[in-house]
């Protein structure tokens, strides 16, 4: 009596659709790779956690500015105690919220870093507005100084988050898309799509620091 040693078809069929499939898939990871699209996600990712870097950086540079300006307004104006300690405060606040590189996909601690820089725009928007009731300090070499400062800073702020803006839009529209979709999903599972800043009344330019 013969033995067949053949497995039968029932099982056969799914063992041969998993190997196909994954033929299928080295096939296309090959052709992926090939054509540079395999790495475009990690590349993206990068580009967008390096252009936030500079987004914190420049956030940074303008809270460094704050304590001078607090000191040279104080020398000046006595008076406006109530408005430079509500300026520190913010700083402070501003300061403590920290969204690194690894958590710009969380939506809420994002929107905690948001409120707390716009919270101190708007303090520090209220101080300089205050100092127009004060001629000498208007004329203040070190507060002329800090006024460029600034300024430019303002600028680089506004640069720094339109560059991260559009690193965002390009990463989160590549793993929302086909074949980013595929790719993210079967050699990048932890890919997330990532925060950006919503729109505020005039964020579309810099703020107007006039003395």
């Amino acid at each position: 009596m013969s033995v067949s040693l053949q497995p039968p078809v029932a099982l056969r069929a799914p063992v041969l659709g998993r190997i196909a499939s994954a033929l299928a898939a080295l096939w296309l990871a090959l052709c992926l790779s090939g054509c540079g699209a395999i790495n475009r996600v990690p590349s993206l990712e990068e580009q967008a956690k390096s252009s936030w870097s500079e987004v914190q950086n420049q956030y940074q540079r303008r809270a460094d500015l704050i304590p001078n300006l607090v000191e040279t307004v104080k020398g000046y104006a006595k008076q406006e105690q109530e408005t430079l300690t509500k300026v520190t405060e913010a700083r402070a606040k501003a300061t403590s919220v920290q969204v690194d590189a690894s958590t710009v996909s969380d939506p809420q601690k994002f929107k905690q870093f948001q409120d707390a820089q716009n919270q101190l725009s708007g303090a520090l928007g209220r101080l300089l507005a205050s100092v127009e009731a004060y001629p000498d300090l208007k004329s203040n070499q070190n507060f002329l100084a800090l006024q460029s400062q600034l300024e430019g800073t303002e600028n680089r702020i506004a640069v720094a988050r339109r560059d991260y803006i559009q690193a965002v839009q390009a990463y989160n529209t590549e793993i929302r898309t086909i074949p980013g979709r595929w790719i993210a999903s079967w050699f990048y599972p932890e890919a997330k799509p990532m925060e950006t800043f919503t729109s505020t009344p005039g964020a579309e330019r810099a703020p107007n620091v006039k003395f």
